[in-house]
């Protein structure tokens, strides 16, 4: 141990360029550590204690990452919040995550200050000038530059998107270990997928830094020495001029952003010198069979994919494992194990779909405050999101689906990730989710939901064609009954659909909302 972690690299290198707002502004990494420092010092004289929390209401860029620089050194726990969120939700993730002081941005400053209500006057801070907040230079200014005595390793702790209920934190024990000791551990994720450390290297963060998967892989290429290219808004011809300009070697990506990227105009796509691109990693949504085959084709063998949760464990595809299986998500890591169970809990033969279990040695959480809940989602050591999936004779898993989202139409089980795959990848559709509805007489019929391509007219000529399209790849119980068109679907910016909007109208006035 000793040659990674960020504050060891900006000791030795104060000059290293270690991030860059999504505005241009670039970052010293001596700047970074002075800002992180001075912040430490600030909140130690309000009183917090290793095993403490902050919040941060922010958008990406370098304001966020001091937040989390400070609390990794200090052994405190930082929440990343949503700022798609509103003013009572936000209280609750500041109530909820205990937290000892709330950072809010002034972009957000409008529900922050109705989140802010959560938490004393004097904690709340608002990284500028404005009422009902504490200026967050008041708690910096005056304070050394110099590192903080007794550092001792934070961690984040990040709500999950709460397909059911009120989201929930998952709280991993502190190591106790020294910041950047831990900040090394921590670079085994990148390690297994061959991502080398140093410089010349960047990390393009695509998403909003809230979600766990970008805070992970941004924060670990960082401990790697890695600058940081933040991105505000997703933007498809945006990304590859940055990729160009900062000459990006890697990054983390959703499927939704491959279909978008793929829809540039072919001289819109072959401008942009994208030579420098070696590990462009892909989780969140199942990634559908011909896009990848066409990034790869474009960008060439530097398309990873994984499957993971927030909670530990998961799988890698490499490129050459994902062309030797098409569809695959992966292998489970050398210190991950998979599971695949019935109904009972008891283990299916190869090839055969079930709840997928997950182990991570080592690796323990809870979902804070929830008891039943960590309980619930337990076999043993192992637990589970609610997946559906198989594994082939080889060990590599494939997903059917979400358990939630399975559709039991007349006693048969229908995944809509298979529908929404066939459908996807036709050329006038943007995006598309398919769910059960009530059907008399079948339990569920199959809806699916569409976003025309842009200057695609929506109707039941679409529709028709787009049934069409389904002959002979789908079989005609997996078809749709029925297609209905909107302008936009509803995704986080992780590119997570928010199926339960979608779904809840059909449901009305039935006693089974799914």
């Amino acid at each position: 141990m000793g040659t990674l972690g960020f504050w060891r690299l900006a000791q030795a290198d104060p000059e290293w360029i270690a991030a860059v707002d999504p505005d241009g502004t670039q970052h010293r990494a001596g700047d970074l550590l002075a800002r992180s420092n001075r912040l430490v010092h600030g909140l130690r004289e309000l009183g917090l204690r290793p095993g403490d929390g902050i919040c941060g209401l922010v958008p990406n860029g370098a304001d966020g990452l001091v937040l989390y620089l400070a609390a990794l050194q200090a052994g405190w726990y930082y929440t990343p919040i949503n700022w798609h969120l509103t003013g009572p939700e936000i209280a609750y993730i500041v109530t909820d995550s205990e937290a000892k002081a709330f950072f809010v941005h002034p972009r957000f400053a409008a529900e922050g200050a109705r989140g802010a209500e959560a938490i004393a006057p004097e904690r709340r801070f608002l990284l500028g000038e404005g009422d009902g907040f504490r200026a967050a230079s008041e708690l910096t200014g005056g304070q050394p530059d110099t590192a903080p005595a007794d550092r001792t390793a934070g961690a984040t702790m990040h709500y999950t998107s709460g397909t059911t209920g009120k989201p929930k934190g998952v709280r991993r024990p502190l190591s106790g270990l020294d910041p950047d000791d831990s900040a090394e551990l921590m670079t085994f994720l990148l390690g297994l997928f061959g991502i080398t450390p140093g410089r010349p290297n960047a990390h393009l963060v695509t998403s909003p830094s809230y979600h766990t998967a970008v805070t992970q892989f941004g924060g670990t290429a960082l401990h790697l020495g890695h600058t940081l290219v933040y991105m505000d808004r997703w933007d498809a011809e945006e990304m590859l001029a940055l990729c160009e300009r900062h000459r990006v070697t890697n990054s983390h990506m959703v499927p939704t952003h491959f279909k978008r990227l793929l829809a540039l105009p072919e001289q819109v796509r072959k401008k942009y010198d994208l030579s420098s691109l070696r590990w462009m990693i892909h989780a969140a949504a199942p990634c559908p069979v011909p896009v990848k085959w066409a990034m790869l084709e474009w960008w060439g063998d530097c398309v990873y994919e994984y499957y993971a949760a927030t909670e530990g464990g998961g799988t890698l595809a490499t490129p050459e494992d994902w062309k030797a299986h098409p569809g695959t998500v992966g292998k489970a890591w050398p210190i991950s194990e998979l599971l695949i169970t019935d109904e009972q809990g008891e283990p299916v033969p190869t090839g055969t779909p079930g709840t997928i279990y997950m182990k991570m040695m080592g690796v323990q959480f809870e979902y804070k405050g929830d008891p039943a809940k960590t309980a619930a989602n337990r076999l043993k050591d192992h637990f589970t999101v609610g997946d559906i999936g198989y594994l082939d004779e080889d060990g590599f898993l494939f997903l059917c689906d979400r358990k939630a989202d399975m559709i039991i139409s007349g006693g048969t089980n229908i995944y809509p990730a298979e529908i929404e795959n066939e459908l996807m990848v036709h050329p006038k559709v943007a995006d598309v989710a398919v769910f059960g509805i009530p059907d008399e007489e079948w339990g569920e019929q199959v809806k699916a939901v569409v976003e025309p391509a842009p200057g695609i007219e929506p109707g039941p000529e679409l529709a028709a064609e787009l049934l069409a399209s389904l002959e002979g790849r789908l079989a005609r119980m997996k078809w749709p009954k029925s297609i209905d068109f909107i302008a936009e679907m509803p995704r986080e910016p992780n590119g997570k659909l928010l199926k339960r909007k979608l779904r809840a109208p059909y449901w009305e006035g039935h006693d089974r909302a799914i």
